[in-house]
């Protein structure tokens, strides 16, 4: 089998396969007054379908800008010379991103906003998504990453994406598609759950919790942009054992976690993310991950813990290079 059908059979299905690994016994008392031991999934990252072999990413075929020479007119002998190009690094362990430093402290605050209302919940996704514009940009802008902002597509129940649908059929993740830089949600989903998975909201009725894992789903985007996302899928491909091509997507999966643990502390003040709010952050972070007899492509629970703590409490984009990082870090 091609290297392409193995990472079509890999992660063609990612979305409706993975759950979060069972929360467990751990009493938490949120802001519905309830705990849970149900399996939830994880969001994620939905690759193309299978078929597709390189380059499959907008950003792989994007057009970039060339050099050209401008002679002035009135003055034949002189020539205006253009500004020298930044050269980018998109690799995977040394990528332009990581000396991007933090992200600067925003007012973004979110109010009261209900997880359970449609118009409530996709109103403060498509607020605090402008803030996370507001907080990438500069960082990028900084470095000489063309920036561009994620579209969103979020619907009340369910719809069809550029990558499949959402949700997948018993899932109630949101999903980041490559092709079109969209953001895909579903509020029913994601809030009351979709088939045999809970929801988010049923886990953890704080809006944080769910405005978290849209900013994982950003973290996406900034993969895409800067070319983490495109070495990684070349890597990918390069990769003929499962176990390997399953140890990449970890690693690009606890980035995009670090990078919205990073974003959280960004508007914490505001938010705001009180020192409550922030252990059930904590506490949902040690929950969730790798389910049980399925494919280990997020990592395991005590490590999407220690990825959102390290872009919480680190916050520094060099320290969310999971590329580098101890296999142990990313299992």
């Amino acid at each position: 089998m091609s290297a392409a059908g193995v990472v079509g059979l890999v992660f063609g299905s990612v979305a409706a396969m993975f759950v979060l690994l069972v929360v467990g016994t751990v009493a938490l008392r949120s802001s519905s007054g309830t705990d849970t031991t149900t399996p939830v999934a994880i969001p994620t990252y939905e690759p193309p379908a299978s078929g597709h072999t390189r380059d499959p990413f907008p950003s792989a075929t994007r057009d970039r800008p060339t050099r050209t020479s401008t002679t002035e007119t009135s003055a034949p002998e002189e020539t205006a010379e253009p500004p020298a190009q930044v050269k980018l690094d998109r690799g995977l362990k040394t990528n332009t991103v990581y000396r991007g430093g933090s992200l600067p402290r925003l007012n973004c605050p979110a109010g009261n906003a209900n997880v359970f209302d449609h118009a409530q919940l996709k109103a403060l996704i498509l607020k605090t998504g402008a803030c996370m514009n507001r907080a990438w940009k500069p960082v990028l802008d900084k470095q000489g990453i063309p920036f561009s902002a994620p579209n969103y597509a979020i619907a009340a129940k369910r719809g069809r994406g550029a990558c499949g649908d959402y949700p997948q059929p018993g899932n109630m993740v949101p999903y980041y598609c490559p092709r079109n830089n969209t953001i895909y949600a579903s509020t029913s989903a994601m809030a009351r759950g979709n088939g045999r998975s809970q929801g988010y909201g049923q886990i953890l009725a704080w809006n944080g919790g769910i405005i978290s894992m849209m900013a994982h789903e950003y973290g996406h985007h900034v993969q895409n942009l800067t070319g983490l996302m495109d070495s990684w899928w070349d890597k990918t491909l390069d990769t003929r054992d499962r176990a390997g091509k399953l140890a990449l997507s970890r690693r690009l999966e606890l980035q995009a976690t670090c990078f919205a643990g990073m974003w959280m502390r960004s508007v914490a003040t505001s938010y705001p993310v009180n020192t409550s709010n922030r252990a059930r952050l904590f506490w949902l972070y040690s929950k969730v991950g790798d389910y049980p007899g399925y494919p280990r492509d997020h990592g395991s629970p005590p490590n999407n813990n220690r990825w959102f703590r390290q872009g919480w409490e680190r916050s520094q984009t060099y320290q969310c290079n999971t590329w580098m990082a101890p296999s142990s870090t990313t299992s």
